[in-house]
């Protein structure tokens, strides 16, 4: 019986020939990643371990991304508490204002993610890095203490779907139609601790932003991880990015899989997630007038600079519509210098939309874009739970940087197609 990508992974840090699903296994860690209120609750619960150093400070990266620039005393005080542990322990990775991003755009751009890598991280949104084939997940703040502490982390090794990827995509059809639609397929909870595997000959129409975004969200069908291969894409970025050394694995022929899916990007549609579950998915086919209050392109699933790019070709000449707010959040400082370089901004700003500087913010409910009682907003973020980004009874719809562009100009929820484009 052969193994998927993610248990090659796995046994190799682990210093195990094999692994089966379902075993326990201790594996060395790669990278250990928190953020300003993740972090802040891990270093809290270091005190409680008998080691206070960390195992290696150039395998910890600390990003400031929910709450910066600080929203308030408690943000401010957690980045405090963060920031005098990475001077304490000369943390080699650690991102504050100005240098900043949101974490999971920033940690593959850094070049700190890549092939064959043992990554945990304390955000659920960690499983990113499975688009440059290295096994990515999300824990707990204490977990994430002892992985700083001792370099390893306890896995129970995860049973596997593949999802076989056909077909070439219609121009404005990116990687978070097809992540949507595959968890309107399966269901939250149709990955449940199980790896994601990605596989097929329409991969190689998917550009590393497409699948950074689909492996963003394997945890919004319950994935433990989302794993793509490494291709002629992968092996350009990570160069790109000055990964370092990186190992490819290849699921085995025989590898077992609990479950086999096929999506065809060729049949592929624009697909948005209606409150208040990514599943509850529809096509535009079934969607009628709806109108809305906001829209926010940006986030760690689709604040990258392809993200921009569809963005501002859908805005440049038209005009956000009257009385709707559209807020623009480059992913990273390098995209936003980008996006400035390529006048994506002068674009926005033009079309009457506010840019903000990197971070999480409206994603959470945080800041930057809060939804008032019975507010619409039209997002390229990842969740749109209940409350989610604001009131309680706001409504938040998880869709594409292109849909979401088009729902600026009318008001409602659109697709290109609907401004002729």
């Amino acid at each position: 019986m052969g193994m998927t990508m993610s248990q090659k992974i796995l046994a190799a840090a682990a210093g195990l020939d094999k692994v089966e699903a379902g075993q326990l296994i201790e594996a060395k860690l790669d990278l250990v990643l928190g953020n300003d209120i993740t972090a802040s609750v891990a270093i809290h619960e270091l005190g409680k371990f008998k080691k206070k150093e960390v195992f290696d400070k150039d395998k910890i990266a600390l990003v400031m991304d929910h709450f910066i620039p600080n929203k308030d005393i408690k943000s401010a005080e957690n980045c405090k508490t963060c920031r005098d542990f990475a001077v304490r322990n000369d943390i080699t990775n650690y991102y504050d204002a100005g240098q900043m991003g949101i974490e999971h755009a920033l940690i593959p751009e850094k070049g700190l993610a890549k092939a064959g890598d043992v990554i945990i991280g304390a955000d659920s949104h960690t499983c990113t890095y499975g688009a440059l084939g290295a096994f990515s997940t999300g824990v707990g703040s204490t977990d994430m203490a002892a992985g700083m502490i001792t370099g390893k982390a306890w896995f129970k090794v995860p049973a596997a779907i593949r999802v076989t990827i056909t077909g070439k995509p219609d121009k404005w059809i990116s990687g978070k139609d097809v992540i949507l639609h595959l968890i309107g397929e399966i269901g939250v909870d149709g990955a449940l601790y199980k790896s994601l595997e990605f596989a097929g000959d329409g991969i190689q129409y998917l550009t590393m932003d497409d699948r950074l975004t689909i492996s963003n969200m394997a945890i919004e069908a319950g994935g433990k991880n989302g794993i793509f291969p490494v291709d002629e894409q992968t092996i350009a970025y990570m160069k790109e990015h000055g990964a370092g050394e990186w190992k490819a694995y290849e699921a085995d022929e025989d590898a077992v899989y609990e479950r086999e899916v096929t999506i065809d990007l060729s049949t592929l549609k624009h697909t948005v997630a209606f409150p208040h579950l990514p599943e509850n998915t529809k096509t535009f086919d079934e969607i009628g007038d709806i109108p809305i209050d906001q829209v926010v392109i940006g986030s760690c699933t689709n604040g990258r600079i392809q993200d921009l790019r569809q963005a501002a070709a859908i805005l440049k000449g038209r005009r956000v519509k009257k009385n709707l707010r559209c807020i623009i959040i480059p992913a990273t400082e390098h995209i936003y210098l980008q996006a400035l370089r390529e006048g994506l901004i002068e674009t926005f700003i033009e079309a009457g939309a506010v840019v903000s500087t990197p971070t999480c913010g409206p994603c959470l409910g945080g800041y930057m874009g809060i939804l008032a009682a019975k507010e619409r907003c039209v997002s390229t973020t990842n969740r749109n739970f209940v409350g989610r980004m604001g009131h309680v009874e706001s409504e938040v719809y998880l869709a594409d940087p292109a849909v979401a562009a088009s729902s600026a100009v009318t008001g409602k929820i659109s697709q290109p197609s609907e401004l002729g484009l």
